[in-house]
């Protein structure tokens, strides 16, 4: 598991660690049922506050991707692949709303807009 963090970030040091750890668990670096590191490890290792590697776990658990089990640690949440498919999902949706708020600013009809896509889901599936 590689972290880093930047203090030049406008993004809190804690959305960083989170971001950082969802994104790995996401593309499948960190795997189902694996360890983090401790809370105290990964603040002394970064150089951060408790309080901060805490508020990043605890986000990660309340998003399902991880699971904090007393006195053994936090893994890698084994419910993960649904809440994945959810969160990707959730992205996938974001992103789309950008395309067509751009898409109308543009001027561009809905019919144009589906041509585009098709052309492009198109080429990445040869």
């Amino acid at each position: 598991m590689n972290l880093s963090i930047s203090l030049a970030s406008r993004a809190p040091i804690y959305e960083q660690i989170r971001e950082q750890l969802k994104n790995q668990i996401l593309t499948g670096q960190l795997q189902e049922g694996e360890l983090l590191p401790s809370i105290r490890n990964l603040a002394q290792t970064l150089k951060i506050s408790v309080i901060t590697t805490k508020r990043a776990y605890d986000e990660l658990e309340q998003e399902g991707l991880v699971t904090s089990v007393s006195g053994k640690g936090t893994f890698v949440s084994s419910k993960n692949k649904q809440s994945i498919r959810e969160i990707q999902y959730r992205e996938l949706e974001e992103q789309i709303k950008a395309v067509v708020k751009k898409s109308q600013a543009l001027g561009l009809k809905h019919d144009e807009m589906l041509n585009l896509f098709t052309l492009f889901y198109g080429e990445e599936n040869e």
